[in-house]
C-alpha cells in the first residue's frame, strides 16, 4: 500500500471518528427545552444582549432561532456588498485553476503514456479534493467571522462623534425606553418559578397542551419540534423537578401591546436522554442533578396580571 493510500485511509477514519464523537457530543448537550441554545423573541430586544446580574454575571449568548427578524438586515450599505463583490472578484477561480489543471494533464498524457498518467491524475486529483476542502472550510469561517469589521467600525464612529447622545439612548433603553420599567411583585416572580417548573415537566412528559399554557406560540412551535425529533430518533428526555437557586431580574418593559420581563435563574434539575425500546440511559443522569444558568424572558398583555406570563425566550447564560 502506498504512502498516500495509507494517510488517506487515516483521514478517513479520523474523520469518521470525529464525527461520531461530534454526534455524541450533541446528544449530550441537545436535552432539556431549547436543546442548550439560545431560542425565542424578546420584542425590540431580541437581538440586544440583556444585561449582566448577580445571577447571570456572563453576557447570555446571542439568539440563534426567532421568528423575529433582525432590523439591521435591510440596512446593509450598498458600499459594503460592492466591496465585497470586488473581493469576490479579485480571488483566483478555482474552476479556471482546474480548467488549467486539466490542461496541463493533457500534455503530461502525452509526455508519460495514458498508464503512467492514469496514476499522476488520480493523485492530482486527490490533492486537488483535499485543497479544495481546506480552501472552503478557510473562506467559510473568514466570512462567517470576519464580516463583522466595517459595521464595528461605523459604531465606533458615531460614538465618537456623539459620545453624550447615545450614553444617554442607552440610559434610557435600560429603563425601557420612554415608558417606564415595570413593577415586578412577589406575585410575578413565583409566576416565573411555576413556569419554569411547567415548562420542564410538561416537556417532559411530551405534554403539548400543557407546554401551550405557559409558552408563546413561538416557543411552543421550537418545543414540540425538539420532541418529534425525539421520536424519530426514538430518545426522549427525562427531566426532574427543577430546584431554583438563585433568581434575580435582569431588566421589564414595555412596548406597543406587549409588557417584557427577563429574568437570569440559575437552578438544578436531573436530566437524561432515555432509549424508548430499551429504557437504557443514553445521556445524562436519572439521579445526579446538574446546575444550570440561563435567562428567560416572558411576555404578558398589559393588565393581564400574574397568571398572564408566558415564556418568550431561553438563552444561555
Amino acid at each position: 500500500m502506498s504512502w498516500f493510500s495509507t494517510t488517506r485511509s487515516n483521514l478517513v477514519r479520523a474523520a469518521v471518528v470525529a464525527v461520531a464523537t461530534m454526534g455524541m457530543l450533541a446528544a449530550v448537550a441537545d436535552a432539556r427545552p431549547g436543546r442548550s441554545g439560545s431560542v425565542g423573541s424578546r420584542g425590540d430586544r431580541t437581538f440586544t444582549a440583556p444585561p449582566t446580574t448577580n445571577t447571570a454575571p456572563k453576557q447570555a449568548t446571542p439568539m440563534e432561532r426567532s421568528m423575529t427578524q433582525p432590523g439591521q438586515v435591510a440596512k446593509q450599505p450598498a458600499a459594503a456588498g460592492a466591496t465585497a463583490a470586488a473581493a469576490q472578484a479579485a480571488r483566483p477561480s478555482m474552476m479556471r485553476n482546474l480548467l488549467l489543471g486539466g490542461l496541463l494533464g493533457a500534455g503530461l498524457a502525452t509526455l508519460f503514456g495514458a498508464g503512467a498518467f492514469a496514476n499522476v491524475l488520480g493523485f492530482l486529483l486527490q490533492g486537488l479534493l483535499i485543497a479544495g476542502v481546506i480552501y472552503l472550510a478557510v473562506m467559510f469561517f473568514r466570512n462567517r467571522f470576519g464580516g463583522g469589521a466595517p459595521a464595528m467600525a461605523s459604531a465606533n464612529a458615531g460614538r465618537s462623534a456623539a459620545p453624550q447622545a447615545n450614553a444617554n439612548a442607552r440610559q434610557a433603553a435600560m429603563i425601557g425606553g420612554s415608558a417606564p420599567a415595570l413593577n415586578i411583585t412577589p406575585d410575578d416572580y413565583s409566576a416565573f418559578e411555576r413556569i419554569l417548573s411547567g415548562v420542564q415537566g410538561s416537556y417532559s412528559r411530551g405534554d403539548i397542551d400543557a407546554l401551550g399554557n405557559v409558552t408563546t406560540s413561538e416557543m411552543l412551535s421550537y418545543f414540540a419540534g425538539e420532541l418529534e425529533d425525539n421520536k424519530r430518533k426514538g430518545v426522549r428526555n427525562e427531566l426532574g423537578a427543577p430546584t431554583l437557586l438563585q433568581g434575580d431580574l435582569a431588566e421589564s418593559w414595555r412596548e406597543a401591546g406587549s409588557e417584557f420581563a427577563t429574568v437570569a435563574m440559575r437552578y438544578s434539575l436531573t436530566d437524561a436522554t432515555i432509549d424508548t425500546r430499551s429504557g437504557k440511559v443514553v445521556s445524562g443522569s436519572t439521579t445526579t442533578p446538574d446546575e444550570v444558568t440561563e435567562v428567560w424572558t416572558f411576555r404578558r398583555n398589559p393588565n393581564s396580571g400574574p397568571q398572564g406570563w408566558e415564556l418568550s425566550a431561553i438563552q444561555q447564560a
